[in-house]
């Protein structure tokens, strides 16, 4: 196995909860820009979203990255978005296999995993099963993300086998996005009560209930991720929160480094047992198609 995890932390708190940077919130800027941010912001690791760059689909490369940055990798985002369906070839499920595998090599214990697109149906009808069984055989966490319908302009669209909702099959472990949610217009509170001991991992960001994904920093849209926050302080929660968030409109890089503090800040706030708090600044205009 690769180290990734080193002797000491960079910016690691007191926090039981893990705070974790996804390597897509720093888009357009790479990998190794995100690893370097998290260090220096004072993130606790990192999570690969493993697409087209490289980079990210390096184990050696990755490794490097740690060590260099002391941000231990504590998440894999498999390569199961629209812009990385040609990653590491066509065929979905050798896909998860590989990620797992390169979670198991970098140390990380999670891989976070979208259902399958309906047009994917001969992975969809193996899909539960295939998590359960690398749940099993490998140790790593593989936790499956809430997703949400398409919505047009005159009709929803039912993207995902065997559906878009976790909570409606029989995962044992969950990822919950909030930014999901939003465009979903499903309650961030209910979705934790619902998941309840299945949830292991959350990634961290807001949304106005739009159409589209927008993974706004948290405090900017009407998720209430304060009070979701709280919740999992008080059910005791021991997943990583993973900020993912949207900063390809930052106009420099002081505005993009301006929204990766404030998400952090709202994170670190809210896990407090006894938090105070904390306004999120108004920070870049957003366009709901900025998001991924």
């Amino acid at each position: 196995m690769l180290d990734t995890n080193g002797s000491e932390v960079a910016g690691s708190s007191t926090s039981e909860i893990q705070v974790t940077l996804s390597t897509a919130s720093v888009y357009p800027r790479r990998t190794a820009f995100a690893f370097e941010t998290a260090a220096e912001l004072g993130y606790d690791g990192v999570e690969v979203m493993v697409w087209s760059e490289e980079t990210t689909q390096n184990p050696l490369t990755l490794a490097h990255l740690s060590a260099d940055t002391g941000m231990p990798i504590r998440s894999i985002h498999a390569p199961t978005l629209l812009v990385s369906q040609r990653v590491w070839g066509r065929s979905p499920a050798p896909k998860l296999q590989r990620a797992v595998e390169l979670a198991q090599e970098l140390g990380a214990t999670t891989v976070v995993v979208h259902p399958p697109f309906r047009w994917q149906y001969k992975y969809a009808r193996l899909f539960e099963e295939q998590v359960r069984t690398l749940n099993e055989d490998t140790g790593v966490t593989l936790a499956v993300e809430n997703m949400y319908p398409w919505r047009g302009a005159r009709r929803e669209m039912q993207a995902y086998l065997p559906g878009w909702d976790p909570a409606e099959h029989s995962y044992e472990s969950v990822t919950l996005d909030l930014s999901h949610a939003s465009v979903a217009q499903q309650d961030g509170l209910a979705l934790v009560e619902s998941f309840g001991d299945r949830l292991k991992h959350l990634h961290l960001a807001d949304g106005t209930g739009a159409a589209r994904d927008e993974h706004l920093v948290p405090g900017r849209g009407g998720m209430e991720c304060d009070k979701v926050l709280q919740d999992l302080v008080r059910r005791g929660f021991t997943g990583d929160v993973c900020l993912e968030i949207s900063t390809r409109r930052a106009r420099t890089a002081g505005e993009r480094l301006d929204d990766l503090t404030a998400a952090l800040k709202f994170a670190r706030t809210y896990l407090s047992p006894e938090p105070g708090e904390y306004s999120t600044p108004p920070g870049v205009p957003h366009r709901v198609h900025d998001a991924w």
